[in-house]
């Protein structure tokens, strides 16, 4: 869902017209332009179910219908990872074998008949490619602001650490000790947005380990791969990979309500998950460090308003 002015980081020149902006300084090192103007920013809001048995949905049409608004889209994009504060503690969650998690997941997602879905607004081709990763150990401290977080991916491309792509998507992943004041576990699990780093239009993402609120950005306590955090990341990092995709610039593809793609099949998984081991799952992916693993992951949404697990099967 798009929200204007309240959360709002980063600059671009492509913002729409009337938005208020507050000036960023260049002192810091991130590439960030002086007195540029803040775009609104995309966020996925918390679980709104009670327990934590997964929530079906509907097969039909979710209304009010997504439209197309004229604003570009992307094709094949290059995804970079953040690993933001401390992923090598001992609660279980914060681990290697948490970030390996992680890239497992984004291997088997990239062209999954799941990730497929995005194929139906036209100009998706429902691949990405995983370009580079990089360790920040709270150089903007354990509370992060919207404009913070715009920092981290500042200072990544500034250091020559990750590289400056337009076709990027720079995701800043969250330890479990990091709070970001805007909202997370309280309003929202994740958000995307936009800005003008080093001169040139660049999208990124927040997601939070979700272990640091399971109620509210986890769809249970008890996960597939044994990491209830982190299995519950993988659900929102895939809502923040696609509503991107498919809305870089929050000018292309929502509803009347401002909601993306995957704001409406949000929470919703699909009729026929599989319990096996007190954990639900909806999917199964090809892995890179073993050779598959089970997801629970919300449905994607189509051109034409229905929601998915499997677009090829056309499975809800």
């Amino acid at each position: 869902m798009k929200v204007q002015l309240k959360y709002i980081l980063g600059g671009s020149a492509l913002v729409l017209a009337g938005f208020a902006g507050t000036a960023l300084s260049q002192s810091d090192g991130s590439g960030l332009g002086e007195g540029a103007v803040q775009p609104e920013i995309s966020k996925h809001k918390t679980n709104p179910h009670e327990g934590f048995s997964p929530v079906a949905g509907s097969t039909g049409q979710q209304t009010p219908l997504i439209t197309y608004h004229g604003g570009p889209l992307m094709g094949t994009p290059t995804v970079y990872l953040i690993w933001y504060g401390n992923w090598n503690q001992a609660n279980g969650s914060d681990t290697p074998a948490g970030q390996t998690l992680v890239n497992d997941f984004l291997y088997g997602l990239n062209n999954s008949p799941y990730y497929k879905t995005n194929t139906s607004y036209t100009t998706p081709s429902g691949s990405f490619v995983v370009a580079g990763t990089y360790t920040d150990s709270y150089s903007r401290g354990k509370r992060l602001t919207d404009s913070g977080v715009q920092a981290v991916v500042g200072n990544a491309i500034s250091g020559r650490h990750l590289p400056l792509d337009a076709n990027g998507i720079y995701f800043v992943l969250t330890s479990t000790d990091v709070s970001e004041s805007s909202g997370f576990c309280t309003k929202y699990c994740g958000w995307h947005t936009y800005g003008t780093i080093s001169g040139t239009n660049i999208k990124y993402s927040f997601v939070g380990n979700s272990n640091r609120c399971l109620s509210g950005c986890a769809a249970q306590t008890t996960s597939p791969n044994g990491n209830p955090g982190v299995d519950g990341m993988l659900s929102v990092i895939a809502h923040e990979l696609e509503e991107t995709n498919t809305d870089p610039n929050i000018s292309a593809w929502y509803d009347s309500n401002r909601a993306e793609d995957a704001d409406k099949c949000a929470w919703t998984f699909g009729q026929n998950p599989t319990l096996l081991n007190g954990a639900y799952y909806n999917m199964t992916l090809p892995g890179l460090s073993i050779s598959s693993r089970n997801y629970l992951i919300q449905r994607e949404l189509d051109s034409h308003s229905l929601c998915y697990v499997n677009y090829l099967t056309k499975t809800q």
